[in-house]
């Protein structure tokens, strides 16, 4: 398991930031924590993993989320807008959008059932 350096931390956060905003302290400081830091008294070499895998960083040092982290993302999700209808979410396709939502916000789109289906 290999840990982050400061900055790859700092561009984690300020990631998930755009979708959860400061709900990313009720991410982290969860029940299930107390098993990560027993995995730490394991030696690298015998842990295979630990966890869920939120994504990758680029060669070019930037994070891309993977679509395993949306059921840990969207219960904290400050933008949410539900789509009535499969392929592109044209305005009249939606059935709910969040209100004072910015243009460029992190936005996790869910079905009319309240299923998340993908970070946009």
């Amino acid at each position: 398991m290999k840990r982050l350096s400061e900055e790859r931390t700092k561009i984690l956060f300020e990631k998930l930031a755009k979708y959860i905003g400061p709900n990313i302290k009720l991410l982290i400081e969860r029940p299930d924590e107390k098993i990560l830091k027993l995995a730490n008294t394991i030696p690298p070499e015998q842990l295979i993993s630990v966890g869920t895998c939120f994504g990758k960083f680029t060669k070019s040092n930037k994070f891309r989320l993977h679509v395993t982290a949306l059921n840990y993302i969207a219960p904290y999700a400050q933008q949410k807008q539900q789509f009535l209808y499969g392929h592109h979410v044209a305005k009249s396709g939606l059935g709910l959008i969040s209100e004072n939502a910015e243009q460029y916000q992190g936005v996790v789109v869910y079905s009319m059932s309240d299923l998340p289906l993908v970070l946009e």
